[in-house]
């Protein structure tokens, strides 16, 4: 939920990465992944058009073979991607139905023709000579995220192979870096057999879910993406941070019906459990005040706010008790938090240490899902009604207390999706974060 053990004993404040890049253009080349037809794949991926206009196409080869990203790891890049990914095509798209039948069909012949080898563990990048290249450049070409078989030497990672790399990265849930690294490996030694399981199940799973709405909201936990669909079309995507995998985001249908502007927190049960309590334990063994330190109230069965200093956190005391923060910069709901009726206590919200959005792995909330850039979706939320983007932004500023209910309440979807396709012929594999799929670890290890 909102208060994961980082967010309530460990606040500090971290900036956004919000800078407009090149980024959106990436996935458009992942759409000639594993596509029967690579032009048309490219030219209809939805993710294209959204680009920033007189920027460098980051899949595009740098002269003589070389890295675009240098030969090493452009951090910044990799917040940028992380933090706003493209919009893509929606996950829940009635036309995935089909395409995902279709990837079945491919997978069923490449596990029929023997699959692909495992790779060595050799860390790969661009414009080096080595033998792991050649199994590398077999094993992309089986999966059809490289089709060129013209090259100067097979074991020669040229720019065509890099290029290979990132649609096979950006297809795979990856920042596309074009640098074989221990995660991609851990990736791209997913058996055949393993992703064909996935993709039966994907297509059971979007069967339940698949919706023909004009207008919801969707959370695919395995991506830790939000999506705001309109008219089958990502009007916008958002990083998010979906529970760990000892605190798993449930599954659910819902629908929201209001916002908590400036909201006061209340320290959900498995946080109290899990991470305050044993908190409070250890601090006053040390002669300090977890509530005082954080900033929490406590509250007695009939409502009364207690003085910090008169909790017991050594006796059974703390267990009876309700915990509250007001509103304020150190709040982990962030200066806002999306409502929606569920028997889970989970929510939607904002939250004061952005640093999590910018990176890969994003599993590490108690349940509820923090999301990026929320004051955009607020905004798309409360279309059609009396309040906008500046109110939003005013609001945020202000620090004011204010509920809002919307008028029209927007469908939700909680779904755990690890394997799709989409209209444009692209195979999407997700990490099996919470090991639903019974293909092991195997799905799981990057």
């Amino acid at each position: 939920m909102a208060g994961s053990r980082s967010a309530l004993l460990a606040r500090g404040k971290f900036r956004s990465v919000m800078q407009t890049s090149a980024v959106a253009l990436v996935a458009a080349v992942a759409a000639v992944a594993s596509a029967p037809n690579a032009a048309n794949a490219y030219d209809g991926n939805s993710w294209l058009q959204f680009g920033p206009t007189g920027q460098t196409n980051p899949f595009a080869p740098s002269p003589f073979g070389g890295s675009t990203s240098g030969n090493t790891y452009d951090r910044s890049f990799i917040r940028q991607w992380e933090a706003n990914p493209p919009r893509g095509f929606p996950t829940l798209s009635p036309a995935n139905i089909e395409a995902t039948k279709d990837a079945i069909k491919r997978y069923e012949k490449i596990v029929k023709e023997g699959g692909w080898k495992q790779l060595s563990d050799k860390e790969l990048q661009p414009a080096v000579t080595h033998p792991a290249v050649v199994q590398l450049r077999e094993r992309l070409t089986i999966s059809g995220h490289s089709r060129t078989g013209s090259y100067y030497s097979p074991s020669y990672y040229d720019s065509d192979l890099e290029t290979a790399v990132k649609r096979f990265q950006a297809s795979n849930g990856l920042t596309p870096t074009g640098i074989v690294d221990k995660r991609t490996i851990s990736a791209l030694n997913v058996p055949a057999v393993a992703r064909l399981k996935q993709l039966k199940l994907g297509l059971n799973r979007l069967r339940q879910h698949v919706s023909k709405r004009d207008r919801y909201v969707v959370v695919n936990i395995p991506a830790a993406h939000i999506e705001a669909v309109e008219k089958d079309r990502v009007v916008e995507r958002y990083a998010g941070v979906v529970g760990k995998p000892e605190r798993k985001t449930p599954l659910l249908s819902s629908t929201i019906h209001e916002m908590n502007f400036n909201p006061v927190w209340r320290l959900p049960p498995t946080v109290v459990s899990q991470d305050l309590i044993p908190k409070g334990r250890q601090m006053q063994k040390a002669g300090k005040d977890v509530l005082q330190k954080y900033g929490i109230e406590a509250y007695d069965g009939s409502g009364r706010k207690l003085k910090t200093e008169k909790v017991n956190w050594q006796s059974n005391m703390p267990w009876t008790l309700s915990y509250r923060q007001q509103p304020g910069k150190d709040n982990p709901l962030g200066f806002l938090k999306i409502n929606f009726h569920n028997e889970y206590s989970v929510y939607m919200h904002d939250t004061p240490s952005e640093s999590l959005f910018g990176r890969n792995f994003r599993a590490a909330s108690s349940g509820c899902i923090r999301v990026q850039n929320i004051e955009h979706l607020a905004t798309w939320l409360l279309k059609g009604q009396d309040m906008g983007r500046s109110d939003i932004e005013m609001l945020k500023k202000s620090g004011e207390r204010r509920d809002v209910r919307l008028k029209k309440p927007v469908p939700l979807y909680f779904v755990y999706i690890t394997a799709w396709a989409t209209e444009d012929g692209v195979v999407q594999f997700r990490r099996d974060l919470y090991q639903k799929d019974g293909v092991g670890t195997t799905a799981v290890a990057y």
